[in-house]
């Protein structure tokens, strides 16, 4: 069996560079899948074709020309060329686990699982941070009320401010002293 050692040099930095959000999906390049798991491309490739029933869309899909152009446009990844020369697989969390089962290999599986835990911290960041957008949002409309109610207040300080400077002769009620 690999030593965990051996797969902890990854750094999980490199690894998350290497996962892209493409289809509303966070996926991963089958050559990036190759590199970590210290097989060929074109292997990997061959093992998911051999395997391809246990590979459902959600697990897995092939990129098409635009998707590639695009990515190569944004710099996401350096040519088409970086590609091997073939439309790339990409892979889902889901599709990486399989691919670990369909690889065998000891290294596989650790990798696998150290980027599952990775797709797992990307969730858990993301959620955290819909959190804090959310209260973040409640605290925006307290203060707008807030902001309101402050108007009003010195809308109503202005009025009377108003009648001070204009007063009316008051009229005196009450019982009233005759005068000597």
């Amino acid at each position: 069996m690999v030593k965990k050692e051996s797969v902890s040099v990854v750094p999980d930095e490199i690894v998350m560079n290497k996962i892209y959000i493409i289809r509303n999906h966070k996926v991963m390049l089958d050559r990036d899948l190759a590199e970590l798991y210290g097989v060929k491309s074109i292997r990997l490739r061959e093992q998911v074709k051999r395997n391809i029933t246990k590979f459902p869309e959600h697990f897995m899909f092939q990129l098409t020309e635009i998707e590639v152009e695009i990515m190569v446009s944004q710099n996401a990844i350096p040519s088409k060329s970086h590609l091997g020369g073939t439309l790339p697989f990409v892979f889902t969390e889901h599709g990486i686990l399989m691919l670990a089962n369909v690889l065998k290999s000891d290294r596989a599986v650790l990798v696998s699982i150290r980027i599952i835990e990775l797709f797992v911290k990307l969730r858990e960041m993301l959620l955290a941070n819909t959190e804090l957008k959310y209260e973040i949002e409640k605290i925006k409309r307290k203060l707008d009320n807030q902001d309101k109610n402050m108007e009003i207040v010195f809308r109503y300080l202005d009025e009377l401010l108003d009648k001070k400077e204009n007063p009316k002769p008051r009229v005196k009620i009450g019982y009233k002293l005759p005068k000597k």
